[in-house]
């Protein structure tokens, strides 16, 4: 794979106590160290111009005069300091930097992964909240349609992505599907929540109740996700890529493995050769050091060939019924 990185991403100082740190990316990168075929690309940073197609533009405003004010608490989560202007319009153009590759069709050992900070999909479109400034995957996005008629961004952070849900909800060119933890913050992503007037079917949520493991999250991508983006016909596939949802992680509930990550991947994978759409990464959540950097190395190592450990149970009853309300919802046979 090809990774965008930029040590400016690094200057975004949320302090000591807070659990979306610098030391995410020197945790990912040590964990790359020792992988075959890894290569880094540091990208350009977003224009504003790029920004502002999804950001309102008092909003693209307030956030850098906030910043050159030396930042502070946006809200009680949501941290900047002088640098973090810089590092959200790395974040935001590493996640272009992607969409862009993956469009130029260098895909396979080189298919893009940007691994940038501060994270995106909590980001609305004229506010920041959840560790969030500008979001990077509704940035990507909206740059790539200028060459693609529809782009499909799935989403696996173990939280939903309302900001890029709130984005694009109106809007039938692209498409979000988001799987995560049922009323985990920011307590959005209802199974109801289908999008708005011309985007309405263009928004799929999947909120699987705590506790789901391999087998949960695997049953509800081939039974719900992947009928719905086959069916979307995209030009291009954009994972929102969290590991939060790693066993380990400590601010979820979730189970999911390392492998199950690497199981994932190939589901995507798979997903967007069916439906001849090149796919790219971007870094989302994930907030154990060590779970964070083995999920992002596993996506890796499954592009590279490794074929990661089965499952070894079956769906819970709830996520089964989850999944049979889901397909029933959305149109996707019985």
């Amino acid at each position: 794979m090809r990774f965008g990185y930029s040590d400016t991403c690094l200057e975004h100082d949320t302090g000591g106590r807070h659990p979306e740190t610098p030391d995410r990316l020197r945790a990912i990168k040590r964990g790359l160290t020792r992988k075959h075929g890894v290569e880094y690309v540091e990208s350009e940073p977003a224009s504003i111009e790029a920004i502002e197609a999804v950001h309102d533009p008092d909003y693209v405003t307030e956030v850098e005069e906030f910043c050159a004010s030396g930042g502070g608490n946006w809200d009680p989560d949501t941290v900047a300091v002088g640098a973090t202007w810089d590092a959200a319009l790395q974040s935001a153009g590493l996640a272009q930097w992607a969409a862009e590759t993956a469009l130029e069709g260098k895909q396979g050992r080189d298919t893009p992964f940007a691994i940038g900070r501060p994270p995106g999909h909590h980001a609305l479109s004229d506010d920041a909240m959840g560790f969030c400034f500008f979001n990077n995957a509704a940035v990507a996005a909206q740059a790539a349609l200028a060459e693609v008629d529809r782009v499909a961004i799935v989403d696996w952070d173990v939280h939903h992505g309302n900001g890029t849900q709130e984005i694009f909800e109106e809007r039938s060119d692209v498409l979000y599907a988001s799987i995560h933890e049922d009323g985990l913050y920011p307590a959005t992503g209802e199974a109801d929540e289908v999008g708005t007037g011309e985007g309405e079917g263009a928004t799929c949520n999947v909120p699987l109740p705590a506790g789901t493991g391999d087998a949960g999250y695997l049953y509800a991508v081939e039974e719900v996700l992947a009928p719905a983006i086959e069916r979307f016909d995209p030009g291009l596939l954009l994972v929102s890529a969290g590991f939060d949802a790693h066993r380990h992680d400590p601010i979820s509930r979730m189970r999911v493995s390392t492998d199950g990550y690497g199981h994932l991947t190939i589901a995507f994978k798979e997903i967007a050769q069916r439906a001849g759409a090149p796919i790219a990464f971007v870094l989302e959540g994930g907030y154990g050091l060590d779970t964070l950097s083995e999920g992002v190395a596993m996506v890796h190592e499954t592009f590279d060939g490794h074929t990661p450990v089965a499952p070894d149970s079956e769906p819970d009853e709830e996520v089964e019924e989850l999944v049979a309300d889901l397909r029933d919802r959305h149109g996707l046979g019985s």
